[in-house]
């Protein structure tokens, strides 16, 4: 049976991990460069020469002498939370494939349940903040799909419109070879033309190149200035 090559995608091991940021100064360096690629800059006279200062979260401007928090205007300035706090959290959120709860992070950080709940709250909703500007260009291949219905003990009705199902969009940008470069999911009231032309207006670049099934409304992307591929491939568990 062939591999999945997506499930054997290269990670970051734990052993990695710790060599990069198990520390608290391996941490600031690297958020450091993050925040500064280009070197430091400073907020007040614009100096492009600072200082670290030791055991603080401190950067100090070599002309105007002024102290700036690499963290502020982050979420990790809400709090005194040691920044290796702040990138196993992240590390453990990005490598498991269902999510991990807030007690599991409690476990994995040693740490009251409030801390990695509220942690996790923060990213998650940085994340989501983060995509919802994200628009896909290009080559997009874009599908329907729906989530849920298999827990209703007697459903109405089969199919797509078995009680309790969700249904959203799912659009992937690819290369011209078809590897994934991005995706976004996004639930709509129903697959219309209406919903297919706002999915388009708010998540695709005018001018991409739009592959999709046989379904009908996705045609309404052409309504966004996009090109419309249609590609049926049979029709089943065994479509490909």
């Amino acid at each position: 049976m062939p591999r999945n090559q997506i499930q054997f995608q290269k990670g970051l091991s734990e052993l990695e991990f710790e060599e990069l940021y198990g520390a608290e100064e391996f941490c600031f360096l690297a958020f450091y460069e993050l925040r500064w690629p280009d070197n430091f800059a400073c907020p007040c006279c614009e100096h492009r020469k600072g200082y670290e200062l030791e055991h603080r979260r401190l950067v100090q401007c070599a002309d105007c002498r002024t102290q700036t928090y690499i963290t502020v205007g982050t979420i990790f300035h809400v709090t005194k939370l040691p920044l290796t706090t702040w990138f196993r959290t992240m590390y453990h959120l990005t490598q498991s494939k269902n999510g991990v709860l807030a007690m599991e992070l409690k476990r994995r950080l040693r740490a009251s349940y409030n801390t990695p709940w509220l942690i996790k709250q923060l990213l998650m909703q940085t994340m989501k903040e983060r995509e919802a500007s994200r628009k896909l260009t290009d080559r997009i291949e874009i599908d329907d799909a729906h989530l849920g219905g298999e827990r209703a003990r007697k459903p109405a009705k089969a199919g797509r419109s078995a009680e309790g199902k969700t249904p959203f969009i799912s659009a992937v940008q690819t290369d011209r070879d078809g590897k994934t470069q991005t995706m976004t999911l996004q639930v709509v009231n129903g697959f219309s033309n209406d919903e297919v032309r706002a999915f388009a207006k708010e998540k695709v670049v005018s001018g991409a190149d739009v592959y999709s099934d046989g379904l009908a409304c996705f045609g309404a992307v052409i309504d966004q200035g996009c090109s419309h591929t249609v590609v049926v491939s049979g029709g089943g568990c065994r479509a490909v």
